[in-house]
């Protein structure tokens, strides 16, 4: 497994950090030591993202990554747009003079930058651009789904950058705990970082493809392995006016229940100050109608609330809603439970 450092300079912790803070709790592909974050300085990863594993170091320099015996770097953010932000730069360009391997989940590809791409070359390090793996996939949909007997849930939500992901790999784990095989389906480009074999980066795919690709790697991680449930990663949410994901995974992956993702404490969708999220319950319905399937839970997302309050969020939500409400770094496992008593 690659030792690695991540850069996050300035993003660790927030929503555009969302892969950082992803890979520090989770990952079978790379060995994370560290997170490059000066801003960040004097922090314990937990603090910052709880849920971490606890010997991840906060760093400033690709000097002291090379100490730690860190041989990658991965760019932990997931900018509007998928730019790399300019400061990054320096970063970037010392890892591949040290032979550091590069990868990157961005839209923007560091093996297509002249700078890098020449740097490359001259140093002879490789770059892995994660999304242009997929760009050329060309799955199409073919109705396969139907012989996939696995209990499939698809965890949704109701803004982007909301936890969907790590709400899904906890449920993962926790089933697999209760003597259960399951399988994670990924979507995007963190899945794939994190090692989950049966992943699909979708916003990479030209659209036509799209459905063909969330159902081949179902489709595949059914014939290898057969297990008894899969979790299927969310994309950006059902309603979100820039990231409208949701549709393509009920109708491609044809999911037997729904859990929805919720931040209590979001007004605005990230990233879009101005623009309501709507009312939970006018996700419930659209979810529930697109699928002919059943919300069977609400992961709340701990942004911006103490232990406390989230506790009394979890209150408020199941008395409203009738729903259990959870929170997946703490909760997991009583929603596993549930899972396996009603999936």
């Amino acid at each position: 497994m690659p030792s690695a450092v991540i850069l996050a300079e300035g993003f660790l912790g927030s929503t555009y950090g969302k892969t950082a803070n992803g890979l520090c709790r989770f990952s079978k592909r790379y060995d994370i030591l560290g997170v490059i974050d000066s801003t960040h300085l004097g922090f314990s990863i937990e603090e910052l993202v709880p849920g971490a594993k606890p010997d991840i170091r906060i760093i400033s320099s690709i000097g002291e990554a090379l100490d730690m015996g860190a041989d990658t770097l991965i760019v932990g953010v997931a900018t509007d747009g998928g730019y790399l932000p300019e400061y990054f730069r320096p970063f970037v360009s010392r890892a591949i003079r040290e032979k550091m391997t590069v990868v990157s989940g961005l839209h923007q590809f560091i093996s297509g930058d002249p700078e890098f791409s020449k740097l490359s070359e001259q140093y002879g390090t490789e770059i892995i651009d994660v999304r242009k793996m997929f760009m050329m996939r060309r799955d199409f949909f073919t109705g396969k789904i139907w012989d996939v007997k696995s209990k499939k849930i698809a965890v949704l939500g109701t803004d982007s950058a909301i936890g969907k992901r790590t709400t899904a790999v906890y449920l993962n784990e926790e089933i697999k705990k209760r003597g259960k095989s399951s399988t994670m389906i990924g979507t995007g480009q963190t899945a794939w970082m994190q090692g989950f074999p049966y992943t699909v980066v979708i916003d990479s795919m030209i659209n036509d493809f799209v459905a063909g690709g969330i159902e081949s790697v179902i489709v595949e991680a059914w014939e290898k392995e057969a297990p008894d449930y899969m979790f299927l990663e969310g994309q950006g949410s059902v309603l979100h006016p820039a990231y409208p994901g949701s549709f393509e995974i009920i109708a491609a992956g044809k999911p037997e229940a729904i859990i929805l993702q919720h931040a209590p404490r979001r007004v605005d969708y990230d990233g879009f100050p101005g623009i309501k999220i709507p009312p939970l319950d006018k996700f419930i319905r659209i979810l529930e109608e697109l699928s002919d399937k059943k919300v069977i839970g609400i992961a709340i997302n701990r942004e911006g609330l103490t232990q406390e309050e989230i506790d009394e969020a979890g209150k408020d939500l199941e008395k409203k809603y009738g729903l259990p409400a959870f929170d997946p770094l703490k909760q997991s496992g009583r929603m596993a439970e549930i899972i396996l008593s009603e999936v």
